[in-house]
């Protein structure tokens, strides 16, 4: 672990990345899937874009001109790993959208020896790491046209979490992040038993399911899988982008637009949440936003409530909505950062124990190696014990960490 003279605590990071290694799938998958099942091609690119917050990328032929890449190619989609998906190491000015093979990426993307390397110059102890190929909630699966091999792929890529990813050899430094079967909430509710089980006390889910053709919150379509991770202590995670369609203006804005304003899903979800009537349903549930940073909480907790109090009777949450929505918000709902001064600066507003920090190690926003540093520099203002709260102790109690902050499995 790194031994730079510093009083800033080891940091649980509870949004990083994994790039799935080429062979999770070709290993578990039944034989008669794996011609179809996810698989890892070599083969150049035709055309690539990324605009209007849409990734649109051409795969060539062999013998095609054209930069060269690994391909995650499964039923008809083909995918190719990018710049964008382990850019730490770069330059800022060098990252671009371009393919890339596994050999021209960071190994700490994929393996596990080296992300531990990796953490240690960054001052992490632990991490939770969200999918690649799978996208952030599992959308790669859900839009499959096979579901019964995507249900084998979904437990097959948790297996690989629990058992490789987050084993032994991560002593437990690595804290699983799992899937469901979005397309069927019951399937969904036996897939969080089946990992609490082992342990697991997180799973990913859409910011938006609209947005992915799935249910609303507001429904009742998602109640067997809440009432499993409202009984299993486990925790819904969602990431930006977890509902396939990062905010952007226009279908020709440049990705800095977008960019810029990727907490704006977040928004939207959260008061979905808190006008859905569901905390109280299930009273033991918790929610977090990975990579939506915090400053912009205050604000709407703020109007919420001011809805909330004057036109409930005819905004249509009178009769499940009881109590004001900061105090759900405060007992179901955490805001996580990478990069929020002016969120720091108004802390009181947003609430201590809602405050979560990460890395968003390899991706190109990220902090590394230099997490510590920049919380050193936001946090500077804070004490010693509200600091410790918020890059440990909160992420401790939530994900159910041991005291010294590591994933001790279904202990």
């Amino acid at each position: 672990m790194d031994t730079h003279e510093s009083t800033f605590p080891l940091i649980i990071s509870v949004d990083d990345h994994t790039v799935e290694p080429a062979t999770v799938w070709q290993d578990r998958l039944p034989e008669k899937y794996r011609g179809t099942g996810p698989r890892i091609v070599r083969a150049p690119v035709k055309e690539m874009t990324f605009l209007g917050g849409r990734f649109k990328p051409v795969m060539g032929a062999p013998g095609d001109e054209g930069p060269v890449g690994d391909w995650w190619v499964y039923e008809d989609l083909r995918r190719p790993l990018t710049r964008l998906d382990t850019a730490v190491g770069y330059d800022r000015d060098e990252i671009r959208l371009e393919v890339i093979t596994y050999e021209q990426m960071r190994p700490g993307s994929y393996d596990v020896p080296a992300r531990l390397a990796d953490m240690d110059v960054n001052h992490v102890q632990s991490a939770l790491c969200f999918p690649t190929f799978p996208r952030f909630c599992g959308q790669t699966f859900t839009e499959a046209k096979d579901h019964e091999l995507g249900l084998l792929c979904v437990r097959a890529y948790n297996d690989w979490m629990v058992e490789e990813w987050c084993g032994p050899e991560a002593h437990g430094r690595l804290i699983p992040l799992t899937l469901i079967p979005l397309w069927d909430p019951e399937l969904a509710a036996a897939e969080v038993r089946r990992n609490a089980a082992r342990g697991v006390r997180a799973v990913a889910f859409s910011e938006i399911p609209p947005y992915l053709g799935l249910p609303s919150v507001h429904t009742d379509d998602w109640d067997p899988f809440l009432a499993a991770c409202d009984e299993t202590g486990t925790v819904v995670a969602m990431h930006i982008g977890s509902s396939s369609r990062m905010p952007s203006t226009s279908a020709d804005a440049p990705p800095a637009v977008g960019s810029t304003i990727t907490f704006a899903n977040c928004c939207f979800s959260m008061v979905d949440w808190l006008m859905s009537g569901k905390f109280e349903q299930f009273p033991n549930l918790k929610v977090m936003y990975a990579e939506g940073q915090i400053g912009w909480i205050p604000y709407i907790l703020e109007r919420a409530d001011v809805v909330w109090e004057e036109n409930r009777g005819w905004g249509g949450v009178a009769d499940k909505v009881h109590r004001p929505p900061s105090e759900l918000f405060a007992e179901h709902v955490y805001g996580c950062f990478f990069d929020d001064a002016f969120g720091l600066r108004n802390l009181d507003a947003i609430g201590l124990g809602n405050v979560l920090y990460e890395t968003d190690y390899p991706h190109s926003d990220s902090t590394w190696p230099k997490s510590r540093e920049v919380g050193e520099a936001q946090m500077g203002h804070l004490e010693p014990e509200v600091v410790e709260r918020i890059v440990r102790r909160n992420a401790i109690e939530l994900l159910g960490l041991t005291d010294d902050g590591l994933w001790d499995g279904a202990r």
